[in-house]
């Protein structure tokens, strides 16, 4: 029981690597608000938790839009009865690159993997100054670690979130909320195909996949399980003089 009587929100939680970490923090004695913009998941996943016997509470939320990210985070606080944690999971991989850029798929990737993360830390250190503190996590990736030749857009966007970790981790650390993000590799969610699959051509996804496992020295695409539990480590007390860390999960890749 890591996150026994924690508060937690989770955005993009429906799916993938959130889903993991609903149910692992849920596993570790916290409560948890699951925030996602598909509905109709977030329904099914509170169906399943209830059968596993927790109680979740659910928000939809559009978090590429600015209103809707703030009032998630003030709703979930309101349900919760206060924030220790938040991990703001939110992203999409973008245009393929910019030559010919389609300016509001670049719009929409800003603002879906930097803007909700920024507008997210900012709404939620109220709360969490009210706790005595929390922990705010981002999920970046290695892309935003070393740069991407497939994803330029995504790259920028992370090294963004890498960078905001970087300042807000001391600009918070005088009311002790730490701030920290996880870099995942290549990840096998649903997500991955928007990485290695842009043309729709399964032969040509099957072969980009390929090529950047063998840029893998542990040989394997990133588990959600993988990231969740990295996740768990920093938003419990186990971490509690960790900030600013921008952590990779992919089986060595940055470190060639």
């Amino acid at each position: 029981m890591r996150l026994a009587n924690k508060l937690a929100v989770i955005t993009a939680a429906a799916s993938g690597m959130g889903r993991a970490g609903v149910e692992l923090f849920l596993k570790e004695g916290a409560k948890v608000a699951a925030v996602d913009v598909n509905a109709e998941a977030l329904t099914q996943l509170k169906a399943d938790m209830k059968s596993k016997g927790f109680d979740l509470i659910t928000i939809q939320a559009d978090l590429s839009k600015t209103d809707e990210m703030k009032s998630s985070i003030d709703d979930a606080a309101t349900a919760l009865g206060g924030v220790d944690i938040l991990w703001a999971h939110a992203g999409t991989p973008g245009p393929a690159g910019v030559e010919n850029l389609d300016l509001k798929a670049y719009e929409f990737a800003m603002a879906l993997n930097v803007t909700s993360a920024t507008i997210g830390a900012g709404e939620v250190v109220k709360h969490m100054r009210k706790r005595g503190g929390g922990s705010v996590i981002f999920t970046s990736s290695v892309s935003g670690m070393v740069g991407s030749m497939m994803s330029p857009i995504y790259s920028a966007a992370k090294f963004a979130v890498v960078g905001l970790t970087k300042s807000l981790c001391q600009t918070f650390a005088p009311d002790q909320v730490r701030v920290n993000v996880i870099c995942p590799g290549l990840a096998d969610t649903p997500m991955k195909l928007g990485f290695t699959g842009r043309s729709g051509v399964a032969a040509e996804a099957a072969a980009n996949e390929t090529k950047l496992l063998t840029a893998v020295p542990m040989g394997r695409l990133c588990k959600a399980e993988d990231v969740a539990n990295a996740a768990l480590w920093l938003a419990s007390d186990e971490s509690t003089f960790v900030t600013g860390v921008a952590l990779p999960v992919d089986g060595g890749f940055t470190a060639r």
